[in-house]
């Protein structure tokens, strides 16, 4: 039986991702940013473990680790939880940058981190969920898409660096997604959100899915999926 540690499992791709894992009888184990949130989500998925740690605050991850239980070994980690906030350059206040910089990207290389020696044991997979805005930027999007082109950086250089391990990384970069998120950023944008133009989160995790599925033979290192209407 897999274990599989999941970041953003609260909604959208996270909470499809988690299910379907949950339903085929793999082992999962739920961030959540504090005690409320991971006593909801455990209570979602009967069965699903929890850790507990504030991505806005990745300083902090290591102490919030140590006094939990950890798995033995990893056979994925997902990094789905992410955060947006529009603006542009002239905008944008350093407290906003931090915010999408240490959620998107400072969090998720110190969980990897943290977590490299259980993920080196199973010989693991580390999945980023990045974002079309990880490989083009536009007006507007500047604090986020910093954060996710940080993020293909992480995992390119992950890659190469734990390949000798057996340890696998891939990154997908959902377009606009149907979620929590996309009615925000829509909001923020001033426009009516309709979720039925945009990609199923269900259709995301069905890619995510088979990524780390492959056989060992071979290896997803990036993933475009991008609304099919």
């Amino acid at each position: 039986m897999a274990t599989h540690v999941i970041t953003g499992a609260g909604s959208g791709i996270g909470a499809a991702v988690a299910r379907r894992l949950h339903e085929r009888g793999d082992e999962i184990v739920l961030h959540a940013r504090d005690a409320g949130r991971a006593k909801e989500l455990a209570a979602a998925l009967p069965g699903a473990k929890t850790l507990v740690g504030d991505l806005a605050d990745p300083a902090k991850l290591s102490w919030a680790l140590s006094h939990q239980s950890l798995p033995d070994r990893v056979d994925s980690l997902l990094h789905i939880a992410g955060v947006v906030d529009l603006g542009s350059v002239g905008d944008l206040t350093p407290k906003t940058w931090l915010n999408q910089l240490n959620v998107n990207l400072v969090a998720p290389a110190e969980l990897t981190r943290l977590l490299l020696p259980q993920l080196r044991v199973a010989q693991g997979h580390v999945l980023f969920v990045n974002s079309g805005s990880g490989l083009n930027a536009h007006a507007g999007w500047a604090a986020y898409g910093a954060s996710k082109h940080g993020l293909k950086a992480l995992a390119d250089a992950l890659r190469q660096e734990e390949h000798g391990n057996g340890v696998r990384v891939t990154s997908v970069y959902p377009g606009r997604t149907a979620s929590p998120m996309q009615a925000k950023v829509h909001q923020q944008e001033g426009k009516e959100y309709d979720p039925a133009k945009w990609i199923d989160p269900e259709s995301v995790a069905t890619t995510i899915l088979m990524a780390l599925d492959l056989p060992r033979d071979a290896e997803v290192n990036d993933l475009t999926v991008r609304p099919g209407r």
